[in-house]
């Protein structure tokens, strides 16, 4: 594994429901996005096949990030990368080595 290639900066976000202000009210329905951790992640664009078949089935944005094996990443969290949001649709352990993930998100619009 080349440490190199792990140069985009991604957080990984979970809905709490429950989230309240210090009122005791409940937060709209942006601001319940929590935080859960941030990690160095290498990004791959869809090329080829993938490309086609992801652009027949949605017009979004389909990204692969592959990022170090981390226990509790889950497709119902999404994934904040410069301003912008994905929503993950798989996580994958690379292999079953416990050694990398790949995780398939497509960009919020």
């Amino acid at each position: 594994m080349n440490p190199g290639l792990f140069r985009h900066r991604i957080t990984f976000q979970k809905y709490n429901e429950s989230a309240v202000n210090e009122n005791g009210f409940p937060l709209e329905e942006s601001q319940r996005w929590q935080d859960v951790k941030t990690v160095w992640a290498m990004i791959k664009t869809l090329r080829g096949r993938e490309y086609y078949e992801a652009a027949t089935t949605q017009n979004e944005n389909t990204v692969r990030f592959v990022v170090r094996y981390t226990v509790g990443i889950t497709p119902d969290m999404r994934i904040q990368y410069k301003g912008r949001t994905f929503e993950i649709l798989s996580v994958i352990n690379d292999d079953e080595r416990n050694v990398t993930m790949t995780i398939v998100a497509k960009e919020v619009m």
